[in-house]
């Protein structure tokens, strides 16, 4: 993965509501270099969810209807507490 593509992802994980900006900032940090290229389709996909949405869904307040988007929430929910 280049440099250019997680400064991207960072980009994108820069949202209206701070619970959100964080916990998707954390995972970026920390687990995105770990996504395979169809888990980061997926992760892109995931950020084009309204914030609300989103958070809802990061939660465990919703469950994504689509199979893929549904395995990259429960990646970025394991992975939403920091590492200690």
């Amino acid at each position: 993965m280049s440099d250019a593509a997680l400064a991207r992802a960072r980009w994108r994980c820069r949202r209206g509501l701070l619970e959100l900006d964080l916990l998707l900032q954390r995972f970026v940090d920390h687990h995105y270099a770990d996504l395979s290229d169809t888990e980061r389709i997926a992760f892109e996909r995931l950020l084009a969810f309204p914030d609300t949405e989103l958070l809802e869904l990061l939660q465990g307040g919703g469950e994504a209807v689509n199979p893929e988007l549904a395995g990259i929430v429960t990646t970025v929910r394991r992975h939403s507490h920091p590492r200690a």
